[in-house]
């Protein structure tokens, strides 16, 4: 049960009033029973009770098989080219075959967005050729050993992208760019498409040619910049195969994606544009996808229409923007003109089994006037959105809409959420949903002073119940999450990683806790116990 759209809209009004106590009701709390765990910000991270959480690979771990061995005082252009990135997120997973003693088998893919020279060089002293190699992302052979999932080193899917890597460009917009790129860069999000790829959502590239100008040559003509902020499709089990970027999804600085079939069998793939004040986009493809392989899908995403979410009152409707190299290159633009809806820093995208559309808003201290999908000003807080589409099918261009919680701690007038909720969280980025209808939301509150450690909380029917599975390490935020089987992915980004931290200096040295080593971002699984 979510909760309903009025009660909640009046909820919210009363957290922005002057009213000292707002009322609950049957269908939410203003003020979830204490959790069964601390959230305070601890130096080492937290399972929950009933749960076990296990480390898979660290920054630094080698990905490719000759990867050299971590040394972080002396880091090496093929170091970072090879070995896990600084910062991640994940994307998703694809089963795998079998190995050959049967064991299950799974590709991992992950993103590394950032590689932060305060916390990733000794001294803080930037190397921006090298930091363009540790970011991009990593694709990770696991398999099940003895119940447990491991990253099987050096496997055969093993590889990197990095601000090195060729690709190519396909779609409407290779009339004006060309039909190669070299270099991935920002992808922060994406997620695995029913006909077995994975995508990959660059985000925004200006900081990265900033930094990159004078130190890579390939970064110093200012035209490069049209080729980057493009979704990138790769086919995670062929480890020969090149990354594409779709230029028929048009070029913005995403921050997630989430994929589907309509219901005549065409791609449908949700975007979040990652400004503070950002659009949600659909794109759906001119095809339907072919069964089998991702082979047999190779130009699926190369046509189709583009378009943008407006609010209609309470619903949403996707309005079509105009086709074109032009239009695609500019996709805010179009947008814009379209009268696109604005949300509060729209981030964590995830489609449940119900065909509901779930939208993570990390919020933003900038709202000045409320609305129906973002109810509150100031917003710092947060909220999560579910849409269902008319008839079932997510090619229909119109919605209906709940807001599903409104973060917060309503311990001093914030948050909203299903009554008997034992957690409360502030700052939702990423979202999965499990084949149980489980909705799992990772936080990240960018560092802002709070006594409130970013964690993972999942919402569980019935009732969207929330409750707490997880807490990061000090400084560390939740990078993504994908359910597998009962076992969760989860990264755990740049521990330690405080307002005023550095590589010296951090706010813990996470997970390995030696003096000798800077804390690491991780890959953990989490799985029930009890």
């Amino acid at each position: 049960m979510t909760l309903h759209r009025r009660t909640v809209l009046a909820a919210a009004s009363l957290l922005v009033s002057a009213a000292p106590a707002p009322p609950r009701s049957a269908a939410l709390s203003q003020a979830p029973r204490t959790a069964a765990l601390s959230q305070a910000p601890r130096a080492d991270d937290v399972p929950a009770p009933g749960w076990r959480r296990d480390q898979l690979i660290r920054w630094g771990d080698r990905v490719e098989f000759d990867a050299p061995k971590f040394d972080p005082y002396n880091p090496t252009d093929i170091a970072a080219a090879t070995q896990f990135g600084w910062d991640a997120s994940v994307i998703g997973a694809v089963p795998a075959p079998p190995g050959a003693d049967g064991s299950a088998r799974l590709v991992l893919a992950v993103a590394h967005p950032t590689a932060e020279a305060r916390m990733m060089f000794p001294g803080g002293r930037d190397r921006p050729f090298l930091a363009g190699l540790a970011q991009g992302a990593s694709i990770l052979d696991l398999e099940q050993r003895g119940g447990r999932w491991q990253v099987a080193d050096g496997g055969f899917q093993a590889r990197r992208l990095t601000a090195r890597t060729l690709c190519r460009l396909a779609g409407p917009a290779t009339k004006l760019h060309g039909d190669a790129v070299q270099g991935v860069l920002a992808v922060g999000g994406g997620c695995v498409t029913p006909w077995g790829t994975v995508l990959m959502a660059e985000g925004d590239p200006v900081p990265w040619f900033d930094r990159l100008v004078t130190a890579d040559r390939l970064y110093a003509d200012p035209a490069v910049r049209s080729l980057f902020g493009w979704m990138v499709e790769l086919d995670p089990l062929d480890p020969l195969a090149p990354p594409v970027k779709r230029t028929a999804l048009g070029r913005l600085a995403r921050a997630a994606a989430a994929a589907t079939l309509a219901a005549d069998g065409r791609a449908v793939v949700f975007m979040t544009d990652a400004r503070p004040a950002g659009f949600l986009f659909r794109f759906v493809s001119a095809h339907p996808a072919a069964p089998g392989s991702p082979g047999g899908n190779r130009s699926l995403l190369d046509e189709g229409t583009l378009s943008v979410a407006r609010a209609e009152g309470t619903r949403l409707r996707f309005i079509d923007l105009p086709p074109g190299p032009t239009a695609r290159t500019t996709a805010l633009d179009t947008a814009i003109t379209a009268g696109a809806t604005v949300f509060d820093a729209p981030r964590g995208l995830a489609i449940g089994a119900d065909r509901t559309l779930h939208l993570a808003c990390r919020g933003t201290p900038l709202r000045a006037n409320p609305d129906a999908f973002n109810p509150r000003r100031g917003n710092a807080a947060g909220h999560v959105l579910g849409f269902r589409p008319e008839g079932g099918d997510a090619a229909t261009a119109d919605w209906s809409s709940e807001i599903m919680l409104l973060g917060g701690n309503p311990a001093v007038g914030g948050g909203v959420y299903p009554e008997d909720s034992l957690a409360w969280l502030a700052a939702p980025q990423s979202l999965a949903c499990d084949a149980a209808g489980r909705l799992w939301i990772g936080t990240d509150q960018q560092g802002s002073p709070s006594s409130t450690a970013d964690g993972v909380f999942v919402a569980a029917p019935p009732g969207n119940v929330v409750t707490a599975a997880y807490f990061a390490p000090r400084g560390a935020a939740i990078g993504g999450a994908v359910a597998v089987d009962g076992t969760l992915f989860v990264a755990v980004r740049h521990p330690g990683a405080e307002p005023g931290a550095s590589f010296d200096r951090p706010a813990t040295r996470w997970p390995g806790q030696r003096p000798d080593l800077p804390p690491q971002t991780t890959l953990v699984s989490l799985t029930r116990t009890g």
